[in-house]
């Protein structure tokens, strides 16, 4: 059976999904939009809310340190820039703090290994590989060897590469999202069967799904298709600046998500047929044998 404890959350078949919102770097280098965010999310009953962490000397490219770029803060340097939006250790103290107070985990995307070493020492649930580190072996083997489980994103990925980080990790405390890496996502381009597909390679894997699209009707579809967690990015307002707001759910959107994924919960059943209480008068009446 594919299941994955996550803190105290189970996340697999059989369990109730397990629904992320991503606050990543939408709060703009804010602890006070962090905050609404993560307040915004517990209320919406979410079960966890993600950040991203990176060491900018090491996640930016040379080539691209000093090339100037327009910010909230003006005109500077894309280095600067990412050191701007960067959370340190007083901040993620913070952060931990208001997420136990809400009674919301919270955890992150870890772009380099010095990230991951930072992040330990605030005892994460889990870790959460993106999409554009599903090729970099030391770092998702770094990860690993926290023996936390970790979730894998699959877009801008061949399955070759797929199963061959698949095969690097192993499937224990492993949980595989597929999810189509541009922001935002053509629903064309979404493939909401590769949901199907992974679970038949990978029974023993929770599979799930990481949203990017417009829109919440899809990301229910991957729910009705056995996605056993879900994860959409989380905004203030998808105007606000920055680059993943317009790909982002607004809090009264992720409150219809949640709520709806409980109904389609309870509605999906376990596909064994009955006759259920609230028939048997319509039956008594209305069949002649």
């Amino acid at each position: 059976m594919a299941e994955v404890a996550v803190g105290k959350r189970m996340v697999g078949d059989g369990y109730p999904v397990f629904v992320i919102a991503e606050i990543g770097i939408n709060h703009n280098g804010s602890m006070e939009v962090a905050k609404k965010l993560i307040e915004g999310a517990a209320h919406a009953g979410c079960d966890a809310v993600k950040f991203q962490k990176r060491t900018p000397e090491l996640c930016v490219p040379k080539d691209q340190r000093d090339i100037e770029r327009d910010t909230p803060w003006g005109r500077m340097k894309y280095i600067d820039y990412r050191y701007k939006v960067e959370f340190g250790h007083d901040e993620y103290l913070e952060i931990d703090r208001y997420c136990k107070e809400h009674g919301i985990l919270w955890f992150a995307s870890c772009w380099d290994e010095e990230s991951v070493d930072f992040m330990e020492q605030f005892d994460p649930p889990c870790y959460k590989a993106a999409s554009a580190s599903l090729t970099d072996l030391p770092l998702l083997n770094k990860t690993a060897s926290t023996k936390r489980p970790l979730i894998i994103s699959t877009g801008m990925s061949t399955m070759d590469e797929v199963e061959k980080t698949v095969e690097e990790l192993g499937t224990d405390n492993l949980l595989i999202a597929h999810t189509n890496s541009t922001y935002p996502s053509p629903v064309n381009e979404l493939n909401l069967r590769m949901i199907t597909s992974l679970k038949g390679l990978y029974p023993t894997v929770p599979i799930g799904y990481s949203g990017h699209e417009v829109g919440l009707s899809t990301t229910w579809a991957a729910v009705a298709l056995g996605a056993t967690f879900v994860e959409r990015h989380v905004t203030l307002d998808r105007a606000m600046w920055g680059s993943d707001q317009a790909a982002s759910v607004e809090l009264s959107g992720m409150a219809r998500l949640v709520s709806n994924i409980r109904d389609i919960e309870q509605a999906l059943g376990d596909g064994v047929k009955r006759v259920y209480d609230g028939e048997a008068a319509a039956r008594k009446k209305l069949r002649r044998s």
